[in-house]
């Protein structure tokens, strides 16, 4: 659940409403009691990916590239 605080007292108290959304919480600005903004947390970015990095790690059989057999093809066709 979102806490409301009014504009002026977002105003005057900022930073800690900050530390607020960077624990998770949600807090919503309201002006005359009316909700005109949301604060909310960024997500962390996601650390760029290495290309490489799996490798060894998973097999491809000889047989992948192999037909398959026609009881599994006609299952595929119902």
């Amino acid at each position: 659940m979102a806490v409301q605080v009014n504009i002026h007292e977002a105003k005057t108290h900022l930073s800690k409403l900050l530390l607020r959304v960077q624990a998770g919480e949600e807090i919503v600005i309201a002006k005359a009691g009316v909700p005109v903004a949301r604060l909310v947390g960024i997500a962390k970015a996601v650390g760029r990916r290495m290309p490489g990095t799996a490798k060894g790690s998973l097999t491809i059989q000889a047989s992948f590239d192999e037909s398959l057999p026609d009881d599994v093809l006609e299952s595929f066709e119902k």
